[in-house]
């Protein structure tokens, strides 16, 4: 049977009822610091993203379930992307599909740039954007698109080369492992100033900050806010942040019951924009009058709306007091880790931090790393979602 709690939202079906095909929202891949202050995205490391090479064509992403075409089925129209999505057999299926918003946005890899993908399990195309199976509502003239830079936007479909424009649309294919299914409430007024996400597992501030601040002062605000008797609050990545879009609505895109605080207004990232030669201080944003990310100097000042983890009574059986008593050293590392206050019985996971597992096992303390290179590496145990994060130097 399957484990219904782990399921989330990729679209939303009609009022509170959510359709869902994706488990969980994958981290964004951001691991590298670009500030001093606590909060920014490199600082928390959630679902990180993993992807199994079915050598068929086919890619599956372990954290949402999904399965996808690894190599891009290049530039077409949003008409013939539909119709090839439709028509497709690969990897021995048929049932491929356009992704949604959500679905194409999960996939991108916010540490990498032109294209933000893992280009280990997504090779670089030449794409500037993907096409969504989602058009503007009240106007069939755009339509919803991921780009290489690693932002999601309503997008006219005739600026293509197909369609006689200037940039390359492509389609990558996507299907569903497990069915997906309907979700009869999508958010939860808790009462106490803050809304619940049944879907993402989040927990959200429902009055957002009434003053615009700068990037860090949004870092700076959101670590240190106690909301509803608890204090462990932060800024959401940019993907946590795009979830909360609806894009079935504008001026607000959001679900107004729920969150009518929000207003049409541009929402601070934890996340940061890939640094270049020409951009060294920007971060990514969400604005929310149709539902676009795009990024800021973060000197400006935009609005702030802060995010939590769901309690274990609504999230995914997390065992917390279990976690926190496990005690891994050293960080940074050379060669071992050592445990500590396990039972013995713990599963631990190693990743690196593309997401490819080094080890899976009860004995991660009688490992010898000394010949991996240097870098960042994550640690979860098995059953939970705690992921710590390690630098081996």
């Amino acid at each position: 049977m399957r484990n219904f709690l782990l399921l989330f939202i990729t679209s939303i079906a009609f009022g509170q009822s959510v359709t869902k095909s994706i488990r969980l929202l994958p981290d964004t891949g951001q691991t590298t610091s670009y500030t001093a202050t606590v909060g920014e995205d490199n600082d928390y490391s959630i679902n990180i993203p993993s992807f199994t090479d079915n050598g068929n064509g086919t890619i599956t992403d372990m954290v949402t379930g999904l399965m996808w075409q690894q190599v891009d089925g290049g530039e077409m129209t949003i008409e013939n992307a539909s119709t090839y999505c439709s028509t497709l057999t690969l990897g021995g299926y048929s049932d491929w599909r356009l992704p949604t918003p959500l679905e194409s946005f999960s996939i991108l890899n916010l540490q990498r740039n032109n294209p933000a993908l893992n280009t280990t399990y997504f090779p670089s195309s030449g794409a500037d954007y993907w096409w969504t199976n989602t058009f503007q509502v009240n106007d069939n003239t755009k339509v919803w698109c991921t780009n290489a830079g690693g932002g999601i936007g309503n997008k006219p479909k005739s600026e293509t080369l197909s369609a006689g424009g200037n940039k390359s649309y492509h389609v990558r294919a996507v299907r569903d492992v497990n069915v997906p299914i309907i979700l009869a409430n999508h958010y939860t007024d808790n009462g106490d100033g803050t809304i619940s996400d049944n879907l993402t597992q989040l927990v959200w501030q429902k009055v957002p900050t009434l003053t615009p601040l700068t990037w860090e002062q949004a870092l700076s605000y959101a670590e240190g806010l106690t909301l509803a008797g608890v204090s462990d609050w932060r800024l959401p990545n940019i993907k946590e942040l795009q979830s909360l879009n609806d894009e079935s609505v504008v001026n607000p895109s959001v679900n107004t019951a729920y969150l009518s605080a929000i207003g049409v207004k541009n929402y601070w990232s934890s996340t940061t924009l890939l640094p270049n030669p020409s951009n060294l201080t920007s971060a990514w944003y969400w604005n929310t009058q149709f539902g676009i990310t795009t990024y800021d100097i973060k000197t400006n000042t935009n609005y702030v709306i802060c995010v939590r983890g769901i309690p274990n009574s609504l999230a995914n059986q997390e065992v917390v007091n279990e976690t926190n008593r496990i005690k891994v050293s050293p960080n940074p590392f050379q060669s071992k880790l050592n445990i500590a206050n396990s039972k013995g019985s713990e599963v631990y996971e190693f990743y690196d931090e593309e997401g490819k597992q080094i080890y899976i096992g009860r004995y991660l303390d009688k490992q010898d790393f000394s010949a991996l290179p240097n870098g960042v590496y994550f640690l979860k145990i098995s059953g939970t979602s705690t992921v710590f994060k390690f630098v081996k130097q």
